[in-house]
């Protein structure tokens, strides 16, 4: 069994959503989260402007069988490589070795 995490901007909600259920997932969970993207690169110039940006995300929690990650990884792939934005699917995978 797998824990896949996917993180995404809410704008990408249903998208998210799509891959999940075409990929053959038939449940999971998720969550608004708030992301964070610190864009300082350490200079003066930067001490008095707030460089830190927030962005109202969601967090996918998803355990399945090995069987669907696969395709999960390829539609996410897809997805990302036709977003002109610079916001992505991200996507990760945790092998569980015992769960009740």
């Amino acid at each position: 069994m797998k824990l896949i995490l996917i993180t995404a901007i809410e704008e990408f909600e249903k998208d998210v959503k799509k891959i999940l259920s075409h990929s053959g997932v038939k449940s999971f969970s998720y969550q608004e989260v708030k992301g964070h993207k610190n864009d300082s690169d350490g200079t003066i110039d930067n001490w008095f402007v707030s460089s830190h940006n927030e962005f109202n995300s969601l967090l996918f929690t998803v355990f399945i069988a090995c069987e669907c990650v696969e395709d999960i990884y390829k539609r996410v792939e897809k997805f990302n490589a036709k977003q002109e934005s610079l916001s992505k699917i991200h996507l990760a995978t945790l092998e569980i070795s015992k769960s009740i």
